[in-house]
Order: structure tokens, then C-alpha cells, then sequence
């Protein structure tokens, strides 16, 4: 994982929105810090269900494929607050063979409450887990391959 002053550059090849709800917001007018991992797991979801064709937990391919979340970090860059659409992107950074870090970063566009920025971003480090054995296991080459076609490029190996 990269440390908190760098922020995370590059393309993503996915992003997804995300409507800023009042009830995602604190006492003072902008969004809890804990929400910020919630927008991750969404964009997680969302990215998972554009590249394999169906959401986590459905079907053969969604069935199949176990994720438990290992560790995420969060770097707060500015405020975002309610009345914002947020982008969340999110990308593979390596694969190893249990586990993958993805990043993420969370920009605003202008609008009528704030300028153009990033929000915030992050990284998380995923493992597949098998729950019938309740222990790790491989992430699946197929899966590995659909993500990198989808990136465009090859996922860098641990």
C-alpha cells in the first residue's frame, strides 16, 4: 500500500457514480469518514459486475468467487459534501495468488455546491476465500484475464 501523501494518479478504465445522500453526511455538512468505504465497495461491486457480466453472488461465475476484504486504507483529500455526484474509479494495481490490491480514487465534478477535485482515495487488498473449506484460495486465472482485458494491460504479479 502506498503511504498517505501519495496520492493515486493514472486512468481508471471504470468509474462509478455515486449521489451523495443526507444521511451520508456528519455534523458538519459533509460526508462521514466511514461512508468513504462504503463508495468503495460500490465501485468493487459495480466494476465486478461490468468485467464478469453479472454481480458478486449470483450465478456460476459470481458464486464462485469469494471476496473478503483483508485490509483498505483511505486518504481524505477534501470534503465532499451532500448535493455532489461523486466518480468513484476503480483499478487493479497487482494480483498475487491468493490475494489483489485494487485502488480507487473518489473525484467530484463542478457543480453548484463545490469546484472540481478529488475527494479522497485509497486502496484495499482482497482475498479469495473458499467457504465450504474455510480457508484461501487461488484467485482464478480466468478472473485475473477478464480484469486485464478489461484494463488493457497486464495485472503486475506479487
Amino acid at each position: 500500500m502506498s503511504r498517505r501523501g501519495e496520492q493515486i494518479t493514472g486512468d481508471f478504465a471504470y468509474e462509478h457514480p455515486i449521489e451523495i445522500r443526507f444521511a451520508d453526511t456528519d455534523a458538519f455538512g459533509h460526508v462521514n469518514n466511514a461512508i468513504y468505504l462504503t463508495y468503495f465497495e460500490a465501485a468493487r461491486a459495480g466494476y465486478y459486475a461490468k468485467v464478469a457480466g453479472q454481480p458478486f453472488m449470483t450465478g456460476a461465475r459470481g458464486m464462485g468467487d469469494m471476496i473478503v476484504i483483508a485490509e483498505a486504507r483511505v486518504s481524505y483529500r477534501t470534503p465532499a459534501l451532500f448535493g455532489e455526484t461523486l466518480f468513484v474509479g476503480c483499478r487493479f494495481a497487482w494480483a498475487s495468488r491468493t490475494s489483489f490490491g485494487l485502488e480507487y480514487r473518489i473525484r467530484a465534478e463542478q457543480s453548484v455546491v463545490g469546484a472540481a477535485r478529488v475527494v479522497a482515495d485509497g486502496e484495499s487488498v482482497q482475498v479469495m476465500f473458499d467457504l465450504e473449506r474455510n480457508r484461501v484460495t487461488r484467485v482464478p486465472d480466468d478472473l485475473l484475464k477478464m480484469f486485464e482485458d478489461a484494463e488493457g494491460h497486464d495485472i503486475p504479479r506479487r
